[in-house]
């Protein structure tokens, strides 16, 4: 059985794809209490804490290590310290652990803003570190709407092998899938009536959409300059977002179970969380769509090389 770590694990969207694929996770860490809770709740084990505070000796031996490390240091939300910013030293925890397990297989996460922060040189750090551990490393910037979910979010994924064959077998190619909002939204009268915007809002939106196609069902978004956008899928959901960044046909937010469909959990996955701590936990997470894609491709590598082997 192909064991893996899930570091920075959040609320598991990189670790699900690989548990419906029978691996087995023998080590998880996430610092945040009430991300563990939600953890806890769907995966039936509390994730170790501070992954700073533990030695690489007492993390289990692995064949695969998962790490959608802390992306505010380099997100055009924050303010793109990079490796200046604690969160951004992330990186070297996990450039810690891989020296010391050296596993086969690597899969990381993060925003596109990654790849171009401080004129690229970040991100040529990061390829170098991984290189000199022994590291053959393909990347792409990727896009949630092409893996059949209705929201526009480019994440970075990384993506590490120590055979140099398994390097040049693996590829980013996949055929993009057709996204539906109305399979995310659930009805009005299901919704928590706490979540509908004020008249005032409400009519604000509309008196700046004057003139726009306005279709349903559909998610106005609006921009930092009070700019209205009427699309057929959600822009990134992200952590500390204005409350009314977003709101479904206009007059309402997104729900907390909206919110995981966006992210392409499915309707199985817990909630033992405040509305709240959803918006924020979903604005960490992954597009799981994405990661099971990436999922598949390793797994008939790593399916090959034990088929070579045995």
């Amino acid at each position: 059985m192909t064991r893996f770590i899930d570091l920075f694990a959040g609320i598991g969207g990189i670790r699900l794809p690989f548990d419906e694929l029978g691996y087995q996770c023998v080590f998880s860490s996430e610092w945040d209490k009430a991300a563990c809770a939600t953890y806890a709740a769907n995966f039936g084990e509390y994730p170790h804490g501070d992954i700073t505070r533990i030695a690489a000796k007492d993390i289990p031996p692995h064949d695969l290590l998962l790490a959608g490390f802390p992306c505010q240091a380099f997100s055009i939300m924050g303010k793109m310290q990079g490796f200046a910013d604690t969160r951004g030293t992330m990186f070297f925890e996990i450039e810690r652990i891989l020296s010391y397990h050296k596993p086969p297989y690597i899969l990381l996460e993060n925003v596109k803003q990654l790849t171009t922060h401080d004129k690229g040189r970040t991100f040529r750090v990061i390829l170098s570190r991984l290189a000199a551990l022994g590291y053959f490393v393909k990347w792409k910037v990727l896009n949630a709407l092409d893996f059949g979910l209705p929201q526009k979010r480019e994440r970075v994924i990384i993506v590490g092998f120590r055979n140099e064959q398994d390097f040049f077998n693996f590829d980013f190619e996949f055929k993009p899938q057709k996204y539906s909002l109305s399979n995310v939204l659930e009805k009005d009268d299901e919704v928590d009536k706490s979540l509908f915007a004020s008249d005032n809002i409400v009519r604000k939106r509309l008196e700046r959409t004057k003139g726009k196609d306005i279709f349903y069902p559909s998610i106005w978004h609006e921009n930092k300059s009070g700019n209205i956008s009427v699309l057929d899928y959600a822009c990134a959901l992200r952590t500390g977002a204005s409350y009314n960044y977003l709101l479904v046909n206009g007059y309402r937010r997104p729900s907390s179970r909206e919110l995981l469909r966006l992210q392409g959990f499915p309707d199985s996955y817990k909630i033992v969380v405040s509305h709240q701590e959803i918006r924020r936990q979903t604005g960490n997470s992954v597009a799981v769509p994405m990661i099971r894609a990436i999922a598949r491709k390793i797994d008939n590598l790593i399916k090959q090389e034990y088929n070579e082997t045995a």
